[in-house]
């Protein structure tokens, strides 16, 4: 087994015990079927459209839009999440994907969100594709916008390759960031 599907795995499972023994059932992250998630992600898309009007600009100009809705994150000292989303090209759903991520350090809590990734350029969706497991902080700049510099972002100041938006937040836990997660394609039915 590789190292990519160990850590996986073992953010999996930190997410799925520490959940559960709160109470917290993490079922969105962990959609049924590739329908269930390409309706999910075009749900969560059109509240993010909805919520951020910067969002529906970038996607006019994206190469590809990678929307994960709902991604479980939690720990206690050693925390972990996962999520899987879909790839949108031209508004048509062309490839799943998961994304993991293991962390340690002080921290605990538990907590659900959702984020999507604009593609702006070909080079980036083509080492999405090519790179077998993107990780986010390597690769192709990703800037995670927020609000303030959402309300700034115009055609001519989008210089990134890729931007990010985090959406949906609940719970309680200190720290939300990207940096780290491996986002790796997989075969969904």
């Amino acid at each position: 087994m590789n190292r990519m599907r160990i850590a996986r795995n073992f953010a999996l499972m930190i997410a799925l015990a520490t959940f559960t023994a709160i109470g917290v059932q993490p079922d969105a992250a962990l959609a049924a079927g590739a329908r269930e998630l390409e309706q999910d992600a075009r749900t969560a898309l059109n509240r993010l459209y909805g919520s951020a009007p910067a969002a529906r600009s970038l996607s006019k100009r994206a190469k590809g839009v990678l929307v994960f809705p709902s991604i479980v994150k939690a720990g206690l000292m050693v925390g972990g999440q996962f999520g899987e989303g879909v790839l949108f090209k031209n508004g048509k759903a062309v490839g799943f994907y998961n994304t993991a991520g293991a962390s340690y350090g002080l921290q605990a809590g538990a907590q659900k969100f959702g984020y999507a990734l604009f593609f702006m350029n070909d080079g980036a969706l083509g080492y999405l594709g090519r790179s077998g497991g993107f990780e986010i902080g390597v690769g192709p700049s990703v800037v995670v916008m927020d609000e303030g510099m959402a309300k700034q972002t115009s055609t001519t100041t989008l210089t990134q390759d890729v931007y990010g938006f985090v959406f949906g937040q609940s719970g309680l836990m200190a720290g939300l960031g990207l940096q780290g997660n491996k986002i790796t394609k997989i075969d969904k039915r």
